[in-house]
């Protein structure tokens, strides 16, 4: 019975200090560039774009299409980067509860 209880109480740790990081994951910032820095995107961890730069170079008819895959690879990179941020949050979250490696797609 000691076990249960245990774990109820570290489910209840868990559930609080999820909605915190959900909450600290909105005010972290990653920035993904690509092209060598012709094109910069700005996302939190929880994935929403808050701003694109896009160099001057590249606002050319002629170059659409090389803006278009640089805007592509950007947000990929700044997804990346918004996933690994919020990935080592749930590791500091998760470390001291004594969870399974795995849990929660650790």
């Amino acid at each position: 019975m000691a076990d249960f209880l245990g774990m109820m109480k570290q489910a209840a740790q868990l559930q609080s200090k999820m909605q915190e990081m959900q909450e600290q994951l909105a005010n972290v910032e990653v920035e993904g560039i690509s092209g060598g820095g012709l094109v910069a995107v700005r996302m939190t961890a929880k994935m929403d774009v808050k701003g694109i730069k896009i160099d001057p170079s590249l606002m050319k008819a002629e170059e659409r299409e090389v803006l278009e895959d640089l805007l592509v690879t950007a947000l990929g990179d700044a997804r990346r980067k918004a996933e690994a941020a919020m990935q080592e949050k749930m590791q500091s979250l998760t470390g001291g509860l004594g969870l399974p490696p795995g849990l929660f797609g650790q």
